[in-house]
């Protein structure tokens, strides 16, 4: 049942960012995270430093709120790990997201990337407690195991 739950939860994680150019639904992503969560995107800059910014569920919200209303954007879950104990677990999910940005008007754009999924099951469900993503770029592939994984360790 909590398995099945998990799995449930990250389809939702997915499913509440992906969609065409429009607002997107904030109670439902409200409803995947944790009040307190964090989401955390990293990147490197024009120098090639690494960045992060952390964000809150409503931080979030605010930060992606224009780029979502412009632009098409689905990500996909294309492979993953599971490793849970007890009442927390980790995803290594992997994804493929697709996007066109509206104000340049050029073609779909393909990426892939990693989702660092921690989660917490308070008894009655599972919740996102934090996520840390980061993209494929010149120089950092995805291992190719990663890509053929999917798997669940459970203790």
């Amino acid at each position: 049942m909590h398995d099945e739950m998990l799995g449930s939860l990250m389809v939702e994680f997915y499913a509440a960012i992906s969609g065409p150019a429009g607002p997107r639904d904030a109670e439902r992503e409200r409803r995947v995270f944790h009040p307190a969560a964090r989401l955390m995107r990293t990147g490197v800059d024009e120098a090639g430093r690494p960045w992060i910014k952390i964000m809150t569920v409503d931080d979030y919200l605010e930060d992606t709120r224009a780029f979502f209303a412009a632009n098409d954007l689905y990500e996909v879950e294309i492979a993953q790990r599971v490793d849970r104990f007890g009442n927390v677990a980790h995803v290594r999910s992997v994804y493929e997201k697709r996007w066109r940005l509206a104000a340049s008007n050029d073609a779909e754009h393909v990426g892939r990337g990693v989702n660092s999924v921690q989660l917490y099951n308070d008894g009655a469900r599972w919740w996102v407690i934090s996520v840390l993503w980061d993209n494929e770029r010149a120089g950092v592939e995805l291992p190719r195991e990663w890509l053929a994984e999917t798997s669940t360790s459970s203790g």
